[in-house]
């Protein structure tokens, strides 16, 4: 028994021993920095191209559709036949109101005849004429129908998208095809911070692909959307190169942001949150130190640091479960 007692003491040992040896070192966490800086030059806003006028051409009538006269891309001047839809139906609603406007009118005039002669009195003079006025708008009616049934562009342009082919059935309100008009406007979504110091009329720069050029901002709404709470901003497009189209993404140049005196920026993805307080890590030593701060009011992806953070100190960029006082390898 002794002998088995000396083997479960020599196994025993060890294992304790093993449990008490310190965990092998983890290796340090590989880190991207940036530099803080005061802010300096233009902000950009994300927009899009749009056109200024644009038109869901539709009927108010029920028809089938006879011809359609355009196609995607066809550009049109104001007025140009777009769309017919089949007019017999309306065509015999205006004969038949015109030949009871015949009728009427002639009534009419034996009614004041006989009013002249005293056969006739004053109420049946007055039907007369109201039968007369009635038939008369019934026919103006019939011809505006019938003027439905040529639809026409509103305005010059270019036919964008095209919902109906001959001898489609169409009802009131049914978009038959798209038309936008040939000058552009940048579109934007901005906060109370980004739309500070842009009045009417200011000339803001606007990058779209490869091309460049200058709008007039022609709106901006005075309230912000109640979700995003931000505000619309549209500019007319004076300036810019023919390859310009509509639902194209473009970047606007607003003027530089004024920020609090002494700040500095850091991007969005370097912030850390940890209930109501935000802050950032700071590369020093070696080592990621938790650091909390006081922040403004964000631009775009940066935020104006208020305290707690110095120019030219390294944060690092998009820091994911990194903890307090852990080693890190700046990347180069």
């Amino acid at each position: 028994m002794t002998r088995n007692l000396a083997v479960v003491l020599t196994l025993a040992v060890p294992a304790a021993l093993a449990e008490r040896a310190p965990a092998a070192a983890s290796p340090p966490a590989r880190v991207r920095v940036v530099t803080t800086a005061p802010a300096q030059g233009a902000r950009w806003v994300a927009g899009s191209l749009a056109a200024v006028r644009r038109a869901v051409v539709s009927t108010r009538t029920a028809a089938s559709v006879r011809s359609v006269e355009v196609e995607e891309g066809s550009r049109v001047r104001q007025g140009a036949l777009l769309v017919r839809l089949s007019d017999d139906e309306v065509r015999a609603q205006l004969a038949a109101a015109e030949t009871a406007r015949v009728t009427a009118a002639a009534q009419a005039r034996r009614m004041e005849t006989l009013a002249a002669q005293g056969a006739a009195t004053q109420v049946e003079r007055d039907q007369a004429r109201a039968q007369r006025a009635q038939a008369e708008a019934a026919v103006s009616a019939a011809r505006a129908a019938l003027a439905y049934t040529e639809i026409r562009a509103p305005f010059d342009g270019t036919v964008q998208a095209r919902r109906a082919s001959a001898g489609d059935l169409v009802g009131p309100g049914q978009p038959l095809l798209e038309l936008e008009g040939s000058e552009l406007e940048v579109v934007a979504s901005l906060s109370d911070e980004e739309a500070r110091g842009i009045a009417i009329g200011q000339t803001i720069r606007f990058e779209a692909g490869t091309e460049a050029g200058a709008s007039e901002v022609s709106a901006l709404a005075v309230g912000g959307d109640p979700l995003s709470h931000r505000r619309t901003l549209r500019a007319r497009v004076h300036e810019g190169g023919a390859a310009l189209r509509s639902g194209t993404f473009a970047r606007l140049v607003l003027p530089a942001a004024e920020a609090p005196a002494g700040a500095v920026w850091v991007p969005r993805s370097a912030l850390v949150e940890r209930g109501d307080l935000t802050g950032v890590f700071v590369a020093a030593g070696g080592q990621a130190q938790l650091r909390w701060l006081a922040l403004g009011e964000g631009v775009g992806d940066r935020v104006p640091v208020r305290a707690g953070l110095a120019a030219g100190e390294a944060v690092i960029d998009s820091p994911g479960a990194l903890r307090d006082g852990q080693q890190i390898e700046v990347e180069r």
